[in-house]
């Protein structure tokens, strides 16, 4: 039951998303055509021949869901049906239009507000969402920028991150002062060029060697590091294996078996591999120190598709002090806007990547990892949602506008050539370029296919 509500909840999620994004995009170029005096014949959710059941007329426009649930389209008014885009959009309709009403009978500027017409809503829509979670949730970052632990694996041009030892504190990256841990990790990840130093108050500088669209390389970076955690016992369990010994919450844990403990994961490191075992805790409180004897837990955890025992004292770690701040409405319009240019920059980084080979093909995702990841933040909640939605919508902005003729930024381009030349390009050469734009578009879906299979096959044969 819990697998077949899981995928209720993924399919959902997608549908919502898609759906949402298609309508927010071909609505803007609905309006915009109405805008130019352009009759449109039809507006579609989906691609290809309409749903008879789902459509309806209003006006000169029919409106319908079409059989193929991949993207949508405004089926305007052209003195020029090419025949790859006349099979997308559900074939060459009847109605008889006034010649002043088509598309070519519009000047080329006003075609050009039309073509861009969905990329720019998807892009005011990733900012509306951004904006409305920066009014309702904030800002919420972690106080602190000492180093906690570096993880074991670490990615290329990042192994100077070795050199960090617990307790260090950052002071700047990339030359930029840090007062959070999220501007520590940003600026690892945002951080231009190809070094990445980082200053430490003691006067040392460790610097990473990482390309800016090695956007993989740049996130794991950013994520290796862990920040620091006083080794307190925040909260201690009752009838748990500290509580019985006398651990008292705010106790500081000094040392276990002898060895110094200086930091929270010290703990995790020092009493994880002995379940079951008896361990001498030396703690320090108000009233001087003291040693506890402690038999610890066995508990089974799953590590990697591995089920492995540990050992657990029952204690809380401290939580990271974290400043919370609110936004009017003017400054969350300012924070939307500014978390929309920075998604439109990780995306182009992740393009720009993919052309030059930094970012590996296999990477790439189509609608069912977009559907798992929808699915996943749908369960984590709404905001977590909103900002998985905000994000698609600058991707489909971006990807829209890339130069494939199929897609708003090709068609942009031909209205470009025809701007600078004085008239269009050939009927013929268009429609052999938007031919191969479409078997580009299509090869590209059959990889992204696949690598979302790839996921799926790997991700079985591990559990």
């Amino acid at each position: 039951m819990h697998m077949i509500g899981s995928f209720a909840t993924t399919v959902l999620a997608l549908a919502v998303v898609l759906g949402v994004l298609v309508f927010v995009h071909e609505a803007a170029h609905f309006v915009a055509a109405k805008w130019a005096g352009i009759y449109v014949h039809r507006f579609s959710l989906g691609l290809g021949p309409p749903i008879k059941a789902l459509t309806f007329r209003r006006g000169e426009t029919e409106y319908s869901v079409s059989w193929l649930p991949l993207g949508g389209y405004v089926k305007m008014a052209s003195r020029e049906e090419e025949a790859t885009s006349a099979a997308l959009e559900g074939g060459t309709p009847e109605a008889v239009v006034p010649p002043h009403r088509m598309f070519e009978a519009q000047p080329v500027w006003k075609r050009m507000i039309v073509i861009l017409a969905g990329v720019t809503a998807n892009a005011l829509f990733a900012w509306l969402l951004f904006s409305v979670l920066a009014f309702w949730k904030g800002e919420q970052v972690i106080i602190e920028t000492r180093v906690g632990v570096v993880a074991d694996s670490l990615p290329p041009g990042a192994e100077a991150l070795r050199l960090l030892r617990p307790g260090d504190r950052i002071v700047a990256v990339a030359g930029q002062p840090v007062a959070s841990w999220e501007a520590v990790s940003t600026g690892i990840r945002d951080a231009p060029g190809d070094s990445i130093p980082i200053r430490l108050d003691d006067g040392r500088t460790v610097t990473l060697l990482i390309h800016p669209d090695a956007l993989k390389e740049r996130t794991l970076a950013s994520i290796a590091v862990i920040p620091y955690r006083p080794a307190i016992a925040a909260e201690v369990l009752p009838g748990q294996p500290a509580a019985q010994a006398g651990v008292e919450a705010g106790d500081t844990i000094v040392a276990i078996d002898g060895q110094p403990v200086r930091q929270w994961y010290d703990i995790m490191r020092l009493i994880e591999p002995r379940p079951a075992t008896r361990v001498t805790l030396l703690v320090g409180r108000a009233d001087g120190r003291h040693t506890l004897a402690v038999t610890t837990r066995g508990e089974s955890v799953d590590s990697g598709g591995v089920k492995r025992e540990v050992g657990k004292l029952g204690v809380g770690s401290p939580r990271p002090a974290i400043r919370s701040r609110s936004f009017s409405l003017g400054g969350a319009i300012a924070e939307g806007g500014r978390q929309t240019v920075d998604a439109i920059h990780q995306v182009g980084r992740t393009i720009r990547g993919l052309l030059s080979g930094r970012v590996a093909g296999r990477e790439l995702g189509g609608p069912i990892l977009i559907g798992q990841l929808a699915g996943q933040t749908a369960r984590l909640g709404l905001d977590a949602f909103l900002g998985f939605m905000a994000l698609i919508s600058v991707n489909l902005a971006l990807l829209n506008l890339l130069p494939v003729p199929v897609l708003d930024g090709g068609q942009f381009m031909f209205l470009l050539a025809e701007a600078v030349r004085g008239r269009p390009l050939s009927l013929r050469l268009r429609e052999r370029l938007t031919l191969v734009g479409l078997v580009l578009i299509v090869l590209l879906m059959i990889f992204a296919f696949w690598n979302d299979i790839r996921r799926l096959i790997e991700a079985w044969t591990q559990h």
